[in-house]
């Protein structure tokens, strides 16, 4: 290949040639073939093939004379794009079909694959490899390729591929901003400010979601946790108007994070309705709506609706709010989940992470409440000992996070975490029980997305998973799943 066309090739992806988070040391003995492996966060620029100058590319495998690429790729991208595979071709057979070229001399013949999709799998052989899009829109993509380099000298590999001693991962988008109403209620006669996240019946997550203009996730599971374990919101239905979810007085709650020993954010809601003839008021905490109806003045309706209301706000406490407002790819766990509380437009902005869903598709989560006490602390959100007691019920779900391995946005410092359910599953809870898995031999790392990746390499021996035991306690959080885009 023309050694000028190598050379603007390079310059122009000074952020987009590859660099190797894993390569294989056991590479064939033959000096024309070497295995890749590796998974790589790359930014596109643009395309510098003539008539492409308002396009994207995203170069992935860089084409030099002789070289044949042969292997399988996947990859997430923050724009939908086309996969392109470049062919070397004689300057005299191109005969009308579709080429690619810089400078009009080394020409390629090119195949492009419209797939109009942010993530899939795709097997290629060719000269070179890339993703591309139509428009001078930037777009951030994160890419694992394992395969074979065939007839390229091993000093030009060298040039191309950099080995990383400590592989990683930044997926796009990992962390990105989500603006949740807020609804202020009592507790004791003050006020305390809060959101809703999940329903345990639909028709209840309808009604909650058209009032707030805010989707309020189905997770008809926690209807199965014991009465014990949960708190109690006391949600009125006719009396004093005002601003609680029936359009009536704000609702009561039994509870705040101050009453470490009470307080779970999932509540058992009991409807309050105001008998004829009964002079309604404001009821400002539970022992008042108690003795109300111990009186004969309101009555209780135990509708079995479960709700997860996580406080933002209470007496003489709040969560965290972080220092640093700005939210990047590279944020961490520690420090807080929120970065602003707005008291005027009754909105709380969190933190949503990125993870894997059970079958490898991205789902976004916040976090609200945990225990032990100390991963609460760290992430700056309340402590709920009594989310313990959820560590052997049935609804419970799973989420496993990385001790170890390839590095990147996970709680821990690693890959992201992959759930066992996302919002549309039937088992769908936003309790989940933490997990950790723990590489036998971290070189030996891979980027996991599925279950069925989880399952297969614990099969193998390659992976030990284990429930997480921070301070010789059960791991639980409550992570709600959400759409941060709506």
């Amino acid at each position: 290949m023309n050694r000028l066309v190598i050379i603007l090739i390079l310059g122009i992806f000074t952020t987009g040639i590859l660099t190797v988070s894993f390569i294989s040391d056991n590479f064939v003995d033959a000096n024309s073939t070497k295995k890749i492996n590796f998974t790589k966060t790359i930014t596109s620029s643009q395309d510098p093939g003539q008539g492409h100058e308002n396009q994207q590319l995203a170069l992935i495998l860089s084409p030099n004379e002789g070289t044949l690429y042969d292997g399988s790729m996947t990859f997430t991208s923050s724009e939908p794009v086309e996969i392109v595979v470049l062919h070397e071709i004689n300057s005299n057979d191109v005969k009308g079909q579709s080429t690619w070229t810089i400078d009009g001399n080394t020409i390629y013949a090119i195949s492009l694959i419209d797939l109009k999709t942010k993530s899939n799998s795709f097997e290629f052989t060719g000269a070179a490899l890339a993703l591309h899009s139509l428009n001078s829109k930037e777009f951030t993509a994160t890419v694992s390729v394992d395969g074979w380099i065939r007839g390229q000298p091993t000093e030009v590999i060298m040039q191309k591929i950099e080995v990383q001693k400590e592989p990683s991962s930044l997926l796009s988008r990992t962390s990105v901003a989500a603006t949740i109403p807020m609804h202020e209620g009592f507790y004791n006669g003050d006020s305390i400010f809060y959101i809703i996240t999940d329903s345990s019946q639909q028709g209840y997550a309808e009604m909650i979601t058209k009032k707030q203009g805010w989707k309020v996730e189905i997770a008809p599971t926690i209807e199965k946790i014991s009465e014990d374990n949960l708190q109690k919101i006391f949600i009125f239905k006719n009396g004093v108007k005002g601003d609680g979810i029936y359009g009536h007085q704000k609702e009561v709650f039994s509870s705040t994070p101050s009453q470490e020993l009470e307080y779970i954010a999932l509540n058992s809601v009991i409807e309050i309705t105001w008998k004829k003839g009964q002079n309604a008021i404001i009821l400002e905490s539970s022992e008042e709506v108690i003795k109300a109806e111990k009186d004969g003045r309101i009555e209780f309706n135990k509708i079995g609706v479960v709700i997860n209301t996580p406080q933002i706000i209470w007496p003489n406490g709040q969560m965290l709010v972080r220092d640093d407002k700005e939210i990047t790819d590279d944020l961490t766990f520690g420090g807080g989940q929120i970065t602003e509380i707005n008291k005027d437009e009754m909105t709380v902005t969190f933190v949503a992470h990125r993870e894997w869903g059970p079958d490898g598709k991205t789902i976004y989560y916040i976090v609200t409440d945990a225990t032990p006490s100390g991963p609460a602390k760290m992430m700056g959100v309340p402590f709920s000992p009594k989310s313990e007691n959820l560590i052997t019920n049935s609804s419970t779900v799973d989420l496993f996070q990385f001790q170890n391995g390839i590095k990147g946005s996970g709680p821990l410092g690693f890959q992201a975490g992959i759930a066992t359910v996302d919002s549309n599953h039937e088992n769908y809870n936003p309790i989940s029980r933490i997990h950790i898995i723990e590489w036998n031999n971290p070189e030996n790392a891979k980027i996991l997305e599925t279950i069925s990746d989880i399952n297969s390499f614990k099969t193998n021996d390659l992976i030990s998973v284990s429930l997480a035991r921070p301070m010789n306690s059960h791991y639980i959080m409550n992570n709600p799943l959400i759409d941060p885009f709506q």
